[in-house]
């Protein structure tokens, strides 16, 4: 009878945690993921540095390349010029990792970025990225972002979860 009491509060405890991480991965999409993608699709440079921390460490790691923020997001041109973009771009995320608790969260996944170019033709590609976010006065911010092209795919793409 011991047994049975001791397993059926571990159920309830694993389905408390699940529903936990259920809830702040929500959060984190509503307040990084969901903004990120509507960010980097509209060429949103502001809203796109919005999501993440002041105390970022960008990481390309195909070019061996670590940035800190003014590096990732560097100020606007005085001249009043801004850069128009000669194609339209759409960014999708998946997930394979989310493991979070209530003030920080890593999480690992792939994304496929396609352009349609102004002269109508379209080009996708893929890479896997690796996060590590943090609550900065109650709101989720991107801490580390690191991403490679390696062991990316249009068929790991596929297997991966989407957004919730």
């Amino acid at each position: 009878m011991k047994t049975l009491m001791s397993f059926l509060v571990a159920v309830l405890l694993m389905q408390a945690w699940g529903y936990a991480q259920g809830n702040i991965q929500k959060e984190i999409d509503e307040q990084v993921w969901k903004p990120f993608v509507a960010a980097f699709n509209s060429f949103n440079q502001e809203e796109f540095a919005a999501v993440h921390s002041k105390d970022i460490i960008r990481v390309i790691q195909d070019d061996k390349i670590i940035w800190g923020y003014n590096q990732y997001f560097p100020e606007p041109k005085k001249d009043g010029q801004t850069q128009t973009p000669n194609h339209k771009r759409t960014l999708e995320l998946r997930f394979i990792q989310r493991i979070a608790d209530n003030d920080k969260a890593f999480e690992v996944g792939y994304y496929k970025t396609s352009y349609q170019m102004q002269d109508g033709s379209q080009r996708s590609g893929y890479g896997k990225f690796h996060v590590v976010l943090r609550k900065e006065e109650g709101k989720w911010k991107i801490l580390v972002d690191a991403d490679t092209n390696q062991g990316a795919s249009k068929e790991e793409f596929e297997k991966a979860s989407p957004i919730g």
